[in-house]
Parts: structure tokens; C-alpha cells; sequence
């Protein structure tokens, strides 16, 4: 027995030596932390059941002479703040993390483990793409992955972490999961590379530019957070997983950020400026209205106009999704109407209520935007509100005009409760647009150009009392009140609660035919 435990111990050491210690120091040496040593800070007290630590693919003939244990992934099961939850870790020290069948295979029992379980996977990238040698059987590899990735959508959360290199077909993993997060100047995703780019297209382009974490948060909007190093990224992740279930059936988490329901803002009653064409910040009635003013937002970098992200609201779990008239006056374009719409499908499949603000001049015009589908991108967002059954409450702060109105969760679309603060701003549209108009003929029949403004001035200001309130809206029910908005928080609170036995009744179908 001696002999054989022996043997047991000699090759769990050559599997936990992985690439050995010399393309360590290299992994050090570039910045980032080997897959076991990343594993070991995600997971609570760096603890985790590790699973197919000998997996090794068969011998071919293309194949390296060399083999070694785990084929370079580490497929881990633990606990992250106290929940159970699944993990692949890519190991660049082994065949540059390069995905073969046993590595696939691997990361496929895991993800089937995790979604007969119930449990969130996250996977760490860092590979150097599909392992020529292994020719065919690693484009299989990817699809089983993305099989696996489709199937769990919608049913536990899915996180991806870019730690390193994802190229080409590898990045469609990564695209389908529920949230990406990178590392800055470590960290890149493309489908081709600069070399690919410059032969093809005659473009040139470093890696960071084409595919860094500063550009996918920033520009593509394909990640949602980046962050400084290995170590600052899954503090992120870890903090990201409090806000999210188990899965599309356990409800939304609760933490107690010790903060009272009753609290009230009297900042809040003076944050809307009285000019309605002086912006504010959202984000400031965002934390004010939160357990505790922690906001966890999202995408932040990218489609700035409009802003996602989670809070607590006496404890719960809440996605927020509100305009930001700081950038582009708040408009809805194609990048923030995609951003929203992506979120608010998010939360509608994992049970977690989704809280409205609404500050919204309209649609951004343009010819730009008209051909680039702003019809078509606007009614994902529209389409996304509807479609939503989990509990929805919405506030508008300011402006809610036009088609813009409709589309940022009104009463007309699903919402549960609408609230509007007395700064509330609704109608078909902006006072002075209406004005052109509505009074074009008494305009033109001026000549004098200072006796044009002092008219059109009058008439903006009796259209703004007449419709640009919220009083007409009140009195039609399309809002269920107008609040003070120093009471605003404890109003949510208190309406969330109401709709947690919420059951909605839906049509029998397969699915909808969203506009992507």
C-alpha cells in the first residue's frame, strides 16, 4: 500500500507543479498570478475541492511529447462568501493555457455539475487559444463549452474574468456569460489579432488598443468592470456575487448594511436644479436612496448616459437602471438602449426587482443614429421593461418625454408602481420643441426678433404649467403618486416589499422574438 500511496503523492505533486518553476517566475514576472494562486483568493479561506486534477488527453501524433496533468485548466468547487459556487481557473504555465479536449472536457463537467446544482460558474481566462496539435477536437472543445454557456443562461449566473490572453473563438464563452470582467494592460480579448488586422485590412494596432480592458469598458462595451491586477479584479467579482442568487429560482440575496427603512434624504428635495436644462449627477440620488450608499455600478465607461448597477434596499438585492442627464442630457441612444435592455433581461432572469429613474429629454437625434438602428436597438429597451415580470418600480425625477416616456418603464408597459417627484416633467415633448409647433404660424407672423423671444418665452412657460408636470399624469393614474423626494427611499422599500408575492400570468410560448 506504501508503494502505491507513493505513487499517489509523486503525481499530485507533478500536477500541482503545472508548468513548473520556471514559466512561474515568467506568469509573475508579466504580472499576473498563476491559476491555483488566483483560485485560492476567490475561494473562502482559499479553499476548494479541486476536480480532474490528472486529466491528460490521449497521445497523437501531432501532439506534445510532454505531458502534463490537469491539460491546463483547474476546475475547482468551493464556497465564495459563504455560497457554494464553481470555478475553472486557465493555467497559462501549462501549453499556454491552450484549450484540448481534456481541458474542455473538463470545464464541461464542471459547468453540468454547476447547473444540476443550481450554482454560479465563474471561469478565469487565460489562454492562448485552441492547441493546433489537437486540430478539430479543440474547435469541438469550444462548442461544447458554448453549448454549455447557452444552456446555463437564464438559469445560474454565469461571471467571466479575462486574465490574460481570449482570442478568436475562445471569446465567445466569455460573450455569452452574464458579466466579464478585465484586467488593465494584462488582459485582452479579439477575435483577430494585430498581425491578422494588419495583413487583412492594412490597419495597425497594438493588443491594448485593439482588445484592453480600458477599450471593451469603455468603448465596445463588452466588459462591464476592469480593474488594476488579478488580486483587485476578484475582490470585484467576489463583491458582484453578493448582489446575484444561486440560480433563476432561489430569489434575490439579502445582507443587512445595518441602514433604517425610515431613513430620510432632505437632500434629495434640492438636487433636481430648478433650471430644467441644468444637468446633475444621478448617481448621487442612486447612493442616497441605497443601504449604506454603496452602489456597485456597472459599465460605468461605457453608454454614460444611461446607468445600471445594484443596491440594497433594506438588505435586498435591487438592479438599478436610470438616466443620466450629465451625459447627453440623459437621451437613450443605440449603445445605452442596448446596455439597458442587456441589464434589465439580466435581472428579469434571475428574480431580482429592478428600480427605474427617469430623466429622459427623448431619443438622442441624428442621422448617425437612425442609420445605425437607433428604431431597432430603442425597442430592445422597450422590449426588455415589458417583458420583465419581477417586481418594477419606477420615479421619474424630471423630464420623461415622448416615446422615451414609454419605453423607460412606465405604467403603460408593466410597472408595478410609478412614483413622480414635483420637478416631474411629462408630455409628448420638450416645452420648446412643442412651441415651434404647435405655435409655428403666431411665430412667423413676427418680425421683430427680441419681441419673437419674449412671445415664445411666454408660451413655453404656459405650455411647461399647463403640460410639462406631473399633475396631469397623476390625475390620469399613469403615476400612483407624486412623492416628496426626501421620502423616496423609504416609498421603495416599503412597495418592494409589497411586491415580493408577486405572480404574474403570462401567454403560453416557446419565447419572444426580442429585436436584436
Amino acid at each position: 500500500m506504501s508503494e502505491k500511496l507513493q505513487q499517489l503523492r509523486t503525481r499530485e505533486q507533478a500536477a500541482l507543479e503545472a508548468g513548473g518553476a520556471q514559466r512561474v517566475e515568467r506568469q509573475h514576472k508579466a504580472g499576473k498570478l498563476t491559476a491555483r494562486q488566483r483560485l485560492e483568493l476567490l475561494f473562502d479561506g482559499a479553499h476548494f475541492l479541486e476536480t480532474d486534477l490528472f486529466g491528460l488527453n490521449r497521445r497523437t501524433a501531432l501532439a506534445q511529447e510532454e505531458q502534463i496533468y490537469g491539460d491546463g485548466v483547474i476546475t475547482a468547487i468551493g464556497e465564495i462568501n459563504g455560497r457554494k459556487t464553481y470555478a475553472y481557473a486557465q493555467d497559462f504555465t501549462v501549453y499556454g493555457g491552450s484549450l484540448a479536449p481534456a481541458h474542455a472536457r473538463k470545464i464541461c463537467k464542471l459547468m453540468d455539475l454547476a447547473e444540476q446544482n443550481g450554482c454560479p460558474v465563474v471561469g478565469l481566462s487565460d489562454s492562448g487559444g485552441a492547441r493546433i496539435q489537437e486540430g478539430v477536437e479543440s474547435l469541438a472543445g469550444y462548442a461544447d463549452i458554448f453549448y454549455r454557456n447557452v444552456r446555463c443562461s437564464g438559469v445560474i449566473p454565469q461571471l467571466s474574468l479575462i486574465m490574460g490572453p481570449c482570442a478568436g473563438g475562445a471569446v465567445y464563452s466569455p460573450a455569452i456569460t452574464d458579466f466579464i470582467l478585465m484586467v488593465e494592460s494584462t488582459s485582452h480579448m479579439f477575435i483577430t489579432g494585430p498581425d491578422v488586422i494588419k495583413t487583412v485590412t492594412h490597419e495597425e494596432v497594438d493588443k491594448e488598443y485593439l482588445g484592453g480592458a480600458e477599450t471593451h469598458t469603455n468603448i465596445s462595451g463588452v466588459a462591464h468592470l476592469h480593474s488594476a491586477d488579478d488580486t483587485a479584479c476578484i475582490a470585484q467579482c467576489r463583491e458582484l456575487l453578493t448582489y446575484l442568487p444561486q440560480n433563476n429560482s432561489s430569489g434575490s440575496t439579502f445582507v443587512d448594511l445595518g441602514d433604517t427603512t425610515s431613513r430620510t434624504s432632505p437632500e434629495l428635495n434640492e438636487i433636481v436644479p430648478e433650471d430644467p436644462n441644468k444637468p446633475y449627477d444621478v448617481r448621487t440620488i442612486i447612493s442616497e436612496l441605497a443601504d449604506a450608499a454603496r452602489f456597485l455600478e456597472l459599465q460605468p465607461g461605457y453608454a454614460q448616459n444611461i446607468v445600471t448597477g445594484f443596491i440594497r434596499l433594506n438588505g435586498n438585492s435591487i438592479g438599478v437602471v436610470a438616466n443620466q442627464p450629465a451625459v447627453l442630457a440623459g437621451c437613450l441612444d443605440i449603445q445605452a438602449s442596448t446596455k439597458a435592455a442587456r441589464f434589465v433581461r439580466f435581472c428579469d432572469s434571475f428574480q431580482i426587482p429592478i428600480l427605474t429613474l427617469v430623466d429622459v429629454p427623448g431619443f438622442l437625434p441624428g442621422v448617425t443614429q437612425e442609420h445605425g438602428g437607433i428604431i431597432r436597438h430603442g425597442a430592445k429597451l422597450l422590449y426588455a421593461f415589458a417583458e420583465a415580470t419581477v417586481p418594477k418600480v419606477t420615479v421619474i425625477l424630471r423630464k420623461a418625454y415622448g416615446g422615451a416616456y414609454d419605453v423607460m418603464s412606465s405604467k403603460h408597459i408593466g410597472a408595478d408602481f410609478n412614483f413622480a417627484w414635483p420637478t416631474a416633467e411629462v408630455a409628448v415633448m420638450g416645452p420648446e420643441g412643442a412651441v415651434e409647433i404647435i405655435n409655428r404660424k403666431d411665430l412667423e407672423g413676427l418680425k421683430d426678433p427680441a419681441k419673437i423671444k419674449e412671445v415664445k418665452s411666454e408660451l413655453v412657460q404656459a405650455y411647461r404649467e399647463k403640460f410639462a408636470n406631473p399633475w396631469s399624469v397623476a390625475e390620469l393614474g399613469y403615476v400612483d403618486a407624486v412623492i416628496e423626494p426626501s421620502t423616496t427611499r423609504s416609498k421603495l422599500i416599503e412597495c418592494f416589499k409589497l411586491l415580493e408575492t408577486k405572480r404574474p400570468t403570462l401567454p403560453n410560448r416557446k419565447h419572444g422574438n426580442i429585436p436584436l
